[in-house]
């Protein structure tokens, strides 16, 4: 199914959207599971699809036939373990490329194109840069295990991640669920320590701690942890000497985005000892 723009914007663009014309949708979109995560239009219940800009497909398509020594078939999937194949039927080449590089940059695309027709190493490193640097775009391994519970007794997880997608992420994540994490077994037991929200890669799912799921914790650290995690999402670990960097430069860069960045710093420092006790 070929569409040019998904129709479903699901939160407010905030303050810099004042005077801004409708942002044009991604060459290729994934709809969510809607076992997993609900909208508020419906789909086939068979799980994750995606729709597709026929215009960007048939565009790349041209790209390679323009080099390619015979037709050429390309087909988008939406794929979680080989991101480009190729195979020769009858003359004919069909591809099959992950939806990230439909709307990859032109030099991405012109490389794509060497690699499929084999045409040097730098293309396939450069190929290999652009699919570790989207590796986020890449659906989930596993479905999330057990019922999502994003409303608490205080603060509503659903309400925070629809205001962030549009105010900070631009609808980057659009797909990651959340949920409050268990509540503790034994709470009688002194804490050492605390993780206040995790991001889980296998399942694409951002989990929050529900200690902060009080009414003296403010709605704009709950919205900082969540940030926090969705920006795991979008911002990849790198190795470094030897060791992996969870929170590499642009990963820190965007975090400080955050409206209320300094005052959820503050906030946490103050607060730990008692975050450790609830």
């Amino acid at each position: 199914m070929a569409l040019a723009a998904f129709p479903w914007d699901p939160a407010p663009r905030g303050p810099r959207a004042a005077g801004r014309v409708a942002r044009v949708g991604a060459a290729a979109v994934r709809i969510p599971d809607p076992r997993v995560l609900p909208l508020p239009v419906r789909f086939q219940e068979k799980g994750p699809q995606i729709f597709v800009h026929e215009g960007a497909r048939q565009a790349l398509e041209r790209r390679l036939a323009a080099r390619a020594p015979g037709p050429v078939q390309l087909a988008v999937t939406d794929n979680r373990q080989r991101m480009v194949t190729r195979t020769l039927e009858r003359g004919t080449l069909r591809v099959r490329v992950h939806m990230m590089f439909l709307g990859a940059p032109a030099r991405i695309q012109e490389a794509l194109v060497d690699y499929v027709l084999g045409s040097g190493r730098s293309s396939s490193q450069l190929v290999g840069e652009y699919i570790d640097s989207n590796s986020h775009r890449i659906r989930a391994v596993q479905r999330p295990r057990g019922a999502l519970r994003t409303r608490g007794d205080v603060h509503d997880l659903e309400a925070l991640r629809l205001q962030l997608l549009g105010t900070y992420l631009e609808g980057e994540a659009a797909e990651v669920p959340v949920t409050w994490g268990p509540r503790r077994s034994r709470p009688e037991v002194p804490r050492r320590a605390i993780r206040l929200g995790t991001y889980d890669l296998q399942q694409r799912l951002v989990r929050v701690h529900p200690v902060l799921d009080r009414p003296w914790v403010p709605r704009y650290f709950v919205a900082f942890v969540l940030y926090h995690e969705l920006l795991h999402h979008l911002v990849p670990a790198v190795r470094v000497g030897g060791r992996t960097d969870f929170h590499p430069a642009e990963f820190r860069r965007r975090e400080r985005l955050f409206r209320s960045y300094e005052r959820a710093v503050a906030w946490e420092a103050t607060h730990l000892s008692r975050l450790l006790r609830a």
